[in-house]
């Protein structure tokens, strides 16, 4: 396990700079299987470096799809790919460790193509409003997986809300539920700006 303070979603990437000695370890042992992966989790409370923190009880695997050493850090990439809830935290050794239990895959119909449009109009718009604002490190052109399940989680990871509504997208049962989610969080971060809020103090 990896906890950090992002939000992995399936489908998307996710670089990362690993320098902490039972990081190097369990880097050391995952290098080992194939495909090389391990879980990341937001960190509800505590810090990405040092440990005892906790973390919120889903997260996302990580799949190592590059990898380059330098002189005092490892630098990687990452995909998303299945989800899971954690079940029981286990003894660090050295490294956070957990079991855990996989997530069902959301499945796609060619009747939710109407609620992925109006998902990405809304997505898209208020990528371009956040842009106002620095609240966003994505731009209202980014493009999209043209695999429509891969696009669906994309949409949701992308969309400029807060990382307590990431979690809760990240927990959609289904992919109509993930679409609704994603159209009515975004819907309600736009509100907040309107009234001159900031993304970071919901």
């Amino acid at each position: 396990m990896f906890p950090l303070g992002t939000v992995l979603f399936p489908y998307m990437p996710l670089p990362l700079r690993v320098f902490e000695e039972r990081y190097l370890v369990m880097l050391s042992r995952i290098l080992q299987q194939e495909p090389s992966e391990f879980g990341v989790a937001l960190i509800e409370r505590g810090q990405e470096s040092g440990g005892g923190g906790t973390t919120f009880g889903v997260g996302t695997v990580a799949q190592i799809t590059e990898l380059e050493a330098a002189s005092d850090f490892i630098a990687m990439m990452t995909q998303g790919d299945r989800r899971f809830e954690i079940v029981e935290w286990l003894d660090d050794e050295p490294h956070p460790r957990a079991d855990v239990r996989y997530l069902d895959e959301l499945e796609w119909t060619d009747d939710l193509q109407p609620l992925f449009d109006r998902a990405e109009q809304v997505v898209r718009r208020a990528l371009a409003r956040a842009s106002e604002f620095g609240a966003s490190p994505w731009a209202a052109t980014v493009e999209l997986s043209a695999e429509p399940l891969a696009a669906a989680w994309q949409l949701a990871a992308i969309a400029p809300v807060e990382q307590l509504d990431q979690v809760t997208l990240l927990r959609s049962a289904s992919t109509k539920q993930l679409l609704d989610l994603t159209i009515e969080l975004t819907l309600a971060a736009e509100q907040l700006w309107a009234f001159g809020g900031d993304l970071d103090e919901e």
